[in-house]
């Protein structure tokens, strides 16, 4: 079974830390992100989600928001799986949207990527 709690790394070497894992499938951690800032110290981003809770088999579904509130207008919404490979190896599937305040609703066309 995937265990979300703990330390992941993705391609781009951001790093995401859940810490607390409720039994209900609540979550929340902090995302600490490299890609935005070239060459200078990560920021801490909080973030909160919740993963579907199944059985004993499958691999379960999640969800999750980070809020960039301390460099940027921004939020970004995650959605993912986790699995486990044969050697035991787990890994998070996701896509993500990210929102940018814009001044208008003239500018709401170039807000998501």
């Amino acid at each position: 079974q995937c265990q979300l709690n703990g330390l992941w790394r993705n391609d781009q070497d951001s790093l995401m830390e859940i810490s607390v894992l409720r039994d209900n499938g609540d979550f929340q951690g902090q995302y600490f992100t490299r890609a935005t800032l070239s060459g200078v110290c990560a920021q801490i981003s909080p973030l909160r989600g919740a993963q579907q809770q199944l059985g004993e088999e499958g691999w379960p579904t999640f969800a999750f928001t980070v809020r960039w509130d301390k460099f940027s207008n921004a939020s970004t919404a995650f959605v993912g799986q986790c699995f486990v490979d044969a050697g035991g190896k787990e890994t998070l599937s996701t896509m993500w949207l990210l929102r940018e305040a814009v001044g208008s609703l003239e500018e709401d066309w170039k807000a998501t990527r």
